[in-house]
């Protein structure tokens, strides 16, 4: 028996703003902070998880609309956290097989840098591969730019 292996893909993104980590922390482990660096278009929606502040263990229900305007529940856990440098959220259930977004903070000349790494499979085996170039990574692409230009309205951009 063939068995077919679902690629894991990746996305990293890094960015940097003239604010303290400290600062960038309070904006960015606050899940309620979510729907104001997601397009509009997701229909980005928190169910439930964001009453306290961040920690590890933490479960939190979305509900998104990624493709079409489809409304998916998405629930993550929060599996790591140290204040003021990275948290971790992985998929426990939602559109993709497989998700984990690990959010780093470090402390550069004149702000701080925010870096996101994903690893990532989708469904649908071989047809989720061929749809990804086409559809999954450029839609994923665009909501990351979109939190880029988001935050730099909201923090400035670091001038050399």
């Amino acid at each position: 028996m063939q068995t077919i292996k679902m690629k894991l893909y990746s996305l990293e993104t890094k960015q940097n703003f003239p604010i303290s980590p400290e600062v960038a922390w309070d904006f960015l482990s606050d899940p309620n902070n979510l729907k104001e660096i997601t397009p509009d278009y997701m229909g980005f929606n928190i169910i439930s998880g964001c009453e306290k502040e961040m920690y590890a263990g933490q479960i939190i229900e979305y509900i998104v609309k990624p493709l079409f305007g489809i409304p998916i529940k998405w629930v993550t856990e929060i599996t790591h956290v140290e204040k003021n440098k990275f948290f971790v959220d992985e998929q426990r259930f939602g559109p993709y097989n497989f998700w984990h977004h690990k959010h780093y903070l470090r402390p550069i000349k004149g702000g701080v840098e925010m870096k996101d790494i994903i690893h990532y499979k989708i469904p649908f085996g071989i047809l989720g591969q061929l749809v990804h170039p086409i559809i999954v990574y450029p839609k994923l692409k665009e909501i990351f730019n979109y939190r880029t230009e988001t935050l730099k309205k909201k923090f400035g951009i670091i001038k050399n």
